[in-house]
């Protein structure tokens, strides 16, 4: 037989319906599909607010600069099975051990070869509070039920069995209350009875020594810091929690720069040919990738924070080939599948002798264009600042467009290329203006 898994599950918002979610299909991928393994995506919701899926993680940690996070519902879900089983354990046979409630909700049973120690899971989530991102989830009815169990074989000597219960709550007026341990279940020759309440999640055990995990007080949220920079040499960590403490390591060839999201082609750290300048950022991917959403024929990676409508950011960008162009952009507004459609800010130079701002990714929406001598294999700093609905863009201090009327929209700052070629990124910078 081969073993099923569900290798990209989840997906879904972690807050009471993605944890609602995540109890129903850990137990119904299994009754309904002999799926033995349900892998979420994302396992720690870590990319910007603003990305597309943000907060589709079983927990949230998207703020790398101030330590913040979220223990979200689908990580106590989780422990439900999670801390009651290890790779080795089996699951029960459908009609022993696993199977459909009468009264809506499922049931699976999990029991280590060994030792013989089992636990049975239990869910009771109903529709509206289980949806997840995907598939379409067809209607159903669970109400409150009492269920009624009994022990065979092996199992038939078990007097009592350990509780664990997470109650979901959706009135707005009662906090839901994950992972709770509960008082022992009698066995009664080998039968028991369960009263289940909608939309709880039950495990009961013989195993011993569960508990819900603890951490200390959590860092305060704090938005993205400016001023910012990176050379791409030295990584700088901040980590705000009681106290700033400011630690540097080198960056790695092939690693990914801090903080950037890259949204089409790939931004790796890489050793400039020229030693002066020691690591650059620079664009991997030669040729447009076969994708499977509305990707941009440009490459670019994101930065910041998207609600930023005043920005001024500072480049140092290399062409190594005559026919590409480069761009810095500010205020883009669309990211993931979406970015071909991104508007904003966008200052260009192209290898041909040009320079334009556009407010398309694109490069067709033109605002200003201007003719510059720009020649492969030579560094040359833009900068763009963005105030009030108006831009300046600058080429090696010198001023070639001001007062240029933009989208005065909030948005994320960015660069790129024109295309899937080698350009090259260094001394990055970003401020208020």
């Amino acid at each position: 037989h081969k073993q099923l898994w569900a290798s990209e599950d989840y997906s879904t918002f972690n807050d009471d319906v993605g944890a609602g979610c995540w109890a129903r299909i850990l137990n119904q991928n299994y009754v309904n599909g002999n799926m033995t393994s349900t892998i979420s995506w994302s396992l720690i919701a870590s990319y910007y607010e603003g990305l597309p899926y943000f907060r589709d993680g079983l927990m949230t940690a998207a703020e790398p600069w101030s330590g913040h996070y979220e223990v979200m519902g689908p990580v106590w879900v989780s422990a439900h099975t999670t801390q009651f089983s290890k790779v080795g354990y089996y699951y029960l046979r459908h009609g022993s051990g696993v199977g459909a409630l009468i009264h809506g909700g499922s049931y699976v049973t999990l029991m280590d070869a060994g030792t013989k120690d089992f636990s049975i899971v239990i869910e009771t989530m109903s529709h509206n509070h289980s949806l997840c991102i995907r598939p379409s989830l067809p209607e159903y009815t669970v109400v409150n039920q009492t269920a009624s169990f009994q022990l065979k074989g092996s199992l038939a000597n078990i007097t009592s069995l350990n509780k664990w219960v997470s109650r979901i709550s959706f009135d707005g007026s009662t906090p839901s209350q994950y992972f709770v341990k509960g008082d022992p279940i009698s066995v009664i020759g080998s039968v028991f009875s369960i009263f289940l309440e909608v939309d709880t999640v039950t495990t009961l055990s013989t195993l011993t020594g569960q508990q819900k995990g603890t951490f200390g007080d959590i860092p305060p949220s704090r938005p993205f810091p400016l001023p910012y920079s990176d050379n791409f040499d030295s990584l700088l960590c901040l980590m705000m929690y009681h106290a700033l403490f400011i630690t540097f390591t080198e960056y790695a060839v092939f690693s990914e720069a801090q903080y950037f999201s890259d949204q089409t082609g790939v931004f790796e750290i890489q050793k400039a040919a020229d030693e002066k300048h020691g690591n650059v950022m620079k664009q991997m991917v030669p040729t447009r990738p076969i994708t499977w959403c509305n990707d941009a024929n440009q490459a670019v990676a994101l930065i910041g924070n998207n609600t930023w409508h005043e920005v001024q950011v500072a480049v140092l960008v290399l062409l190594e080939t005559v026919n590409t162009s480069v761009f810095v952009a500010t205020s883009m507004s669309k990211s993931g599948c979406n970015v071909a459609e991104a508007t904003g800010t966008f200052f260009w130079i192209s290898g041909l002798g040009t320079w334009t701002i556009t407010s398309d990714i694109e490069g067709k929406a033109v605002l200003s264009t201007g003719k510059a001598t720009i020649s492969q294999g030579v560094w040359y700093n833009l900068e763009l600042i963005t105030k009030g609905g108006m831009s300046t863009a600058s080429i090696d201090g010198k001023v070639v467009a001001s007062g240029v009327s933009v989208p005065d929209q909030p948005g994320f700052v960015g660069m790129g290329t024109g295309g899937f070629y080698s350009v090259q990124f260094d001394d990055f910078s970003m401020k208020q203006p």
